[in-house]
């Protein structure tokens, strides 16, 4: 298989077919996003970037997980980029999307089809969700770190970790839910935005 360096992740380094699904995805996104909003408006025109490499960075901290669930997966991010990751490294592994916008689901549902990707797309609040048990869960601009842990906590393996793709108020939000939540955290430095982070969260558990 020839490699190809993803954009703007000099570290992640992909094979042809997973870079060719990357740019499929991309496609995609940008013929539906004419019909429903998937991503901004601003951001359309820098999927690789803003949307596929900020995702495609969490692969490196997943790729040992027997199955990940990743709530409000909206356009697909990080949970379609992470299951084309997953298809050519890791086929066995299984992805939950959570999404409540029927919509949405349907373009999941099409996407995951037409790219032939292990994923299962649920389309229902998370709150009415019976137990995922999982040992990972994803979230990209969902909520804060509070209402993900509530989010999180009645879904999540005792042993599990969330991990967060949070922005320059990650401190801030950690700091909230401390009042509520006992957890550990460790953070990683984005790799596509100076002030962004991936906050790995475990040992979660209301206060």
């Amino acid at each position: 298989m020839a490699a190809v360096q993803v954009s703007h992740l000099p570290e992640l380094i992909v094979s042809r077919e997973t870079w060719d699904d990357f740019k499929a995805l991309e496609a995609l996104v940008v013929t539906w996003s004419s019909k429903i909003n998937l991503v901004s408006k601003q951001s359309v025109a820098d999927l690789s970037t803003r949307h596929i490499a900020d995702s495609a960075q969490l692969w490196p901290l997943l790729q040992s997980f027997q199955s990940i669930a990743d709530f409000g997966s909206g356009g697909g991010f990080p949970g379609l980029v992470l299951a084309i990751c997953a298809k050519y490294q890791r086929p066995e592994m299984a992805i939950t999307l959570v999404e409540s916008d029927r919509r949405k689901c349907v373009f999941l549902q099409t996407a995951a089809r037409e790219l032939a990707l292990n994923v299962k797309v649920i389309s229902q609040r998370i709150e009415t969700l019976p137990p995922l048990d999982a040992p990972a869960i994803t979230a990209r601009a969902l909520a804060s770190c509070n209402q993900l842990f509530g989010y999180a906590a009645p879904h999540l393996l005792p042993t599990g970790s969330l991990y967060l793709l949070k922005g320059e108020r990650a401190d801030e939000e950690i700091a909230e839910a401390r009042h509520h939540w006992q957890f550990s955290v460790k953070k990683h430095q984005s790799k596509t935005h100076p002030n962004a982070v991936i906050l790995e969260v475990g040992d979660l558990n209301r206060v």
